[in-house]
């Protein structure tokens, strides 16, 4: 885990998870109303919980489109949600669905959408996350042996190789943002050998080109697929996906070898990249880039939403750009909860998608609209002007993948959409809620508002916002160590800090203009010292110990799910322990460390559903002292009053050494998570 840099000492605590009290960042701005924004990611039926967590970490937006606005903030609550603590080992990874599948590596992580993952992360302020989901990937248990199986991929031995996975582009776009081009030089080791392995499973040496089943690049039945005699696990074919991916991780390994003195071998990945963008012209045929069988390398005749990929690397010519006239072609992808996956005039379109899961033959998958909305910006702000696609395109399809992600009229996303009805085609309850395997909030902090991270001491601003808004603002976005704060005022009117187009950086105004623009900043990189931490009550895989148990379990919830590394107040799936039922007058949670601790930093979220199981009115901290149960001296609550949808936070001084802590309380009440955090170079390892 990462020891590089927060912002200040002063606020260390409030960036760990479930801090319990947080503040505006301190160098930045404090212009917008950040609790009237987080209104609009509350759970169903309730507030939003933990909110001290979003003003620790994400940057806050003021749109004058709601839907949008709405839509950002609910996907930081499922981004939050999907934020699982592992244990010291691996610490922290980012999972795709809530609860975890049969074909997921260790912990639940799936490589298919985690170069989705790093993007959307990347804007968060505490980098412990991403930090450690990275070296899960590259070096942990994400990188460990997997079997080579049907059902697992026959193709490849370990779990980064299962699906096809832009890793190393996405590590550098990460950098982008951090500035923290140190952490990726430390492991290009592990990075080259990512890359790597794909030379090894899937690249035809005489063809220049990479080849995947569809199946593993995340597409289980496509029109490639379905033209063979196993529309599953069928369709080998030289595609744009993995040959982009590989494109854009072999130019990015070269960023990161020249980082370290190496331009040698950065040439070589260079060259690398210049044949694969030559040869990818082997894949561009009428207007457009297609699946190519594998066996007889010809094209199949149907157009996939796919072939937008290179774009996301800035890969093809320019001239390859009436491609894009399809997007919005009737015939083409355009559809009312698009864009569809394959073209309308398909004979495979939406064939056999209303039977079940998992048809990408037409159905709106957010992992290809965000996928396509990346390439689209990149595609207007990084090449010649064209007359296929214009700003409006790209509102239009941004609000469109915005409103599809609704349902009962709330914010909501699930697995895939149907292209043309307001319905949900692949949503099994327990399963799909809130499914994080896409992009949103950087499709509208680098796309929307044009916060173009750069490689050097500087930020790019270009917005893709249409000229009818007269205001928007992004505050406090962490960019190389600093805060930066954009901000557009037509008339001064919105927020009160003079009209036009300003830009702050750690609170200093940094520009003015009369006009939104294209414009480029200088912006140095700021570090600062960053602890790992431990969580030392966490049980992920609930053996051994730590081991969770209580006085009275309600039937429908388990005590090892106060402790599973996972904290949020959703109902379904349910991560909680409560005591809903109970005959008791009190009951307690208790944990059995299996060996002696340092107990210094006690975290506690209380379940709160604004009905049976509400917050305790008091509760108390104990230990076991032989066998008499005593409360735990030297606490110090924040907040002093129990807090329910929120953090509670127990800080201990002088820290007590203990193997058995529990929490009891009167009443019905319930616990989602109960952690004992310390720094890693404390006593207990």
């Amino acid at each position: 885990m990462s020891t590089w840099w927060v912002r200040s000492s002063a606020v260390l605590a409030l960036l760990l998870p479930g801090a319990a009290a947080a503040h505006a960042a301190p160098r930045g701005t404090s212009f917008l109303d950040h609790p009237a924004l987080l209104a609009s990611a509350a759970e169903p039926g309730g507030t939003l919980a933990e909110p001290d967590w979003y003003e620790a970490n994400i940057p806050f937006v003021d749109l004058p489109d709601a839907d949008l606005e709405a839509t950002y903030y609910y996907r930081w609550r499922t981004f939050k949600e999907a934020l699982k603590y592992t244990g010291a080992a691996d610490g922290w990874i980012v999972t795709e669905f809530l609860g975890p599948v049969g074909y997921s590596a260790p912990f639940g992580g799936i490589n298919a959408a985690a170069g989705h993952h790093l993007y959307e992360g990347r804007w968060l302020r505490d980098r412990r996350y991403l930090d450690d989901y990275l070296d899960y990937w590259l070096t942990g248990s994400g990188s460990t042996a997997k079997p080579a199986t049907e059902e697992l991929n026959k193709n490849t031995t370990d779990w980064a190789h299962q699906y096809s996975f832009w890793a190393v582009d996405a590590a550098v776009a990460r950098a982008e943002v951090t500035g923290d081009w140190q952490f990726l030089v430390d492991r290009l080791p592990a990075l080259r050998r990512q890359y790597e392995g794909w030379k090894t499973s899937n690249y035809d040496s005489a063809r220049g080109l990479y080849w995947q089943t569809p199946v593993w690049d995340a597409m289980e039945y496509t029109a490639g697929s379905y033209q063979t005699a196993d529309p599953y696990h069928g369709g080998d074919g030289f595609r744009p996906t993995l040959n982009a991916y590989q494109y854009g991780d072999a130019l990015a390994l070269a960023a990161i070898l020249r980082r370290a003195g190496d331009p040698t071998t950065a040439r070589r990945y260079e060259r690398e990249a210049a044949a694969l963008r030559t040869n990818l012209g082997k894949l561009w045929h009428g207007t457009f880039y297609q699946h190519v069988q594998r066996d007889t390398f010809a094209p199949i005749s149907d157009r996939e939403l796919m072939g937008y990929v290179p774009w996301y690397f800035h890969m093809p010519p320019a001239s390859s750009a009436p491609a894009w006239a399809q997007l919005t072609d009737p015939q083409g992808f355009a559809a009312a909860y698009g864009p569809a996956t394959t073209e309308r005039r398909s004979p495979w379109f939406m064939h056999e998608a209303t039977d079940g899961c998992c048809r990408w033959d037409g159905p709106s998958w957010p992992y290809a609209t965000s996928q396509t909305l990346t390439a689209l910006a990149n595609q207007l702000l990084g090449y010649p002007a064209q007359s296929a696609v214009d700003r409006a395109d790209y509102l239009a399809l941004l609000r469109g993948y915005a409103l599809t992600q609704r349902k009962d009229g709330r914010p909501y996303v699930a697995e895939a959409h149907h292209p043309d009805e307001n319905r949900w085609l692949y949503d099994s309850h327990g399963h799909s809620e809130d499914y994080n395997h896409s992009t949103y909030t950087d499709l509208i902090l680098s796309g929307l508002l044009g916060i173009r991270p750069q490689a050097n001491a500087s930020v790019r601003i270009a917005p893709l916002a249409p000229a009818s808004w007269d205001h928007f603002a992004v505050e406090n976005v962490p960019y190389h160590g600093r805060e930066l704060t954009v901000v557009w005022d037509r008339d001064g009117t919105a927020y009160g800090k003079g009209a036009g187009f300003r830009v702050w950086i750690d609170g200093a105004l940094a520009l003015s203009r009369p006009t939104v623009g294209d414009v480029t900043l200088p912006v140095d990189t700021v570090a600062r010292a960053q602890d790992p931490m431990v969580d030392d009550a966490v049980n992920v895989t609930g053996a051994g110990y730590p081991r969770a148990t209580a006085s009275y379990t309600w039937p429908g919830d388990t005590p090892a799910d106060a402790i599973d590394g996972q904290d949020w107040h959703l109902d379904v799936p349910t991560t909680r322990w409560t005591n809903y039922g109970t005959p008791n007058a009190s009951d307690w949670l208790q944990i059995d460390l299996g060996a002696a601790r340092a107990i210094s930093d006690v975290r506690i979220a209380f379940y709160d559903d604004g009905g049976g199981v509400r917050a305790p009115a008091s509760y108390a901290l104990q230990y076991l002292d032989g066998t008499t149960w005593r409360d735990v001296p030297g606490q110090r609550r924040d907040p002093t009053t129990p807090a329910g949808r929120a953090v509670n936070r127990i800080t201990v001084d002088p820290p007590l050494t203990t193997d058995r802590l529990r929490v009891t309380a009167p009443g019905v009440f319930g616990i989602t998570a109960l952690q004992l955090w310390r720094p890693v170079t404390a006593s207990g390892g």
